[in-house]
């Protein structure tokens, strides 16, 4: 029987070329998009609108001073969505908009759609559209040649493709229901946070935050797919929203429940045990990036980052809070490691952020995003 890797690769070239004729944002690649992984030395930011009359990912050029300039607006060709009660943020979920060698994964929450860009510095091809597998698409994850999509309403759903090319083709019998509660109320508490690839790929993350207050793990087989059930870790009262992995493996995760950032040792058998907490003292803390040896949680509530360094194995030395715009949702680390985007929800701004070699933070200016206003979604190169 084949598996359900063959069958997606079988019918890729189909897709593909199916694809190439639809629309001229799918047009025949150029000799640049052939070659989408190729080592590039861009310094842009890309930033999503989630826009609920049209979704669109707005290109902004780095100064060397860390300033952002716009430089494009590229719809997505989807819609955005809000969950019921969100006001800053509308996915209420990390990994909405993700940068991986060369092509750029945006969410249509409204459409239920994600969207595939072929990035060329700070200009953006839209390559496809392709149905989430779900219903209201909040997160995405990427490892090689795999791509999971996390979809947050109707007890919520991962689903699974293998990119070929410059597209992605769903993977048959991939997904996989999380059966949380739909019925639990604020919605925008009670959807799962994120999806993510472990560091190796030999397994992916789930986090249900209110609607179980728990960390799901699924293994990865190698062929691409999911084991039939994840293994879940409760955390009663935590309300786990976001993750991130330090240089050891351990799983980071900011916990809104707890308002504080927590390490955990995460073992083959999707077991989490955990290693050590840190109270940010700010409210609604729900998202977290990775710098280098440094991580910055996002405290929607307060409007400010908390700043904390890897001290090695699991471990977490305070750098303290640094101020932002209000609503303070998703953000960004540049590859080189020396500045870091967010966004702040309420105004759909990002403010910009010099890390110094200590971890501390120094503003380098604010831009605000045309439509923005409690859209999530930010990717920097």
């Amino acid at each position: 029987m084949r598996t359900p890797l063959r069958l997606a690769l079988a019918s890729a070239a189909a897709v593909a070329a199916t694809a190439l004729f639809a629309a001229p944002a799918l047009a025949a690649p150029s000799a640049a998009d052939a070659a989408p992984d190729a080592a590039r030395t861009g310094s842009a930011v890309f930033v999503q609108t989630d826009g609920l009359a049209g979704n669109a990912v707005v290109a902004y050029d780095r100064a060397p001073d860390g300033s952002l300039h716009q430089a494009g607006t590229y719809p997505t060709g989807g819609l955005g969505g809000a969950l019921t009660g969100a006001v800053v943020d509308h996915l209420a979920s990390q990994g909405s908009l993700v940068l991986d060698r060369g092509l750029l994964y945006a969410v249509n929450a409204g459409s239920d759609t994600v969207t595939v860009f072929a990035v060329h510095g700070d200009q953006l091809v839209r390559r496809e559209v392709i149905g989430s597998g779900g219903s209201f698409p909040v997160s995405v994850t990427a490892h090689g040649g795999l791509v999971y999509v996390l979809n947050a309403r109707a007890g919520g759903t991962v689903q699974g493709f293998v990119r070929v090319g410059g597209f992605l083709v769903r993977i048959p019998f991939s997904n996989r229901p999380l059966g949380l509660d739909p019925t639990l109320t604020p919605e925008f508490t009670h959807t799962p946070g994120q999806v993510a690839f472990t560091p190796d790929g030999s397994q992916v993350v789930v986090t249900t935050k209110g609607n179980g207050s728990a960390i799901d793990v699924f293994g990865v087989d190698r062929l691409g797919g999911l084991s039939q059930h994840p293994v879940t870790n409760v955390e009663p009262g935590a309300v786990p929203f976001a993750v991130s992995f330090d240089a050891g493996g351990h799983l980071v995760v900011a916990e809104a429940g707890a308002n504080a950032v927590a390490t955990f040792a995460l073992a083959p058998s999707g077991a989490v045990t955990p290693i050590a907490a840190a109270a940010t003292g700010q409210a609604a803390t729900c998202w977290i990036a990775r710098d280098g040896s440094a991580f910055y949680a996002s405290n929607a509530g307060s409007g400010s980052l908390s700043g904390y360094l890897d001290a090695g194995a699991g471990g977490l030395t305070a750098l303290g809070n640094t101020a932002t715009g209000a609503g303070t949702v998703d953000a960004s680390a540049t590859s080189d490691g020396r500045f870091l985007y967010v966004q702040t929800g309420k105004d759909g701004a990002v403010d910009g952020f010099r890390v110094d070699a200590g971890g501390g933070l120094t503003s380098v200016g604010s831009v605000l995003v045309p439509g923005a206003a409690g859209g999530e979604g930010i990717a920097a190169e």
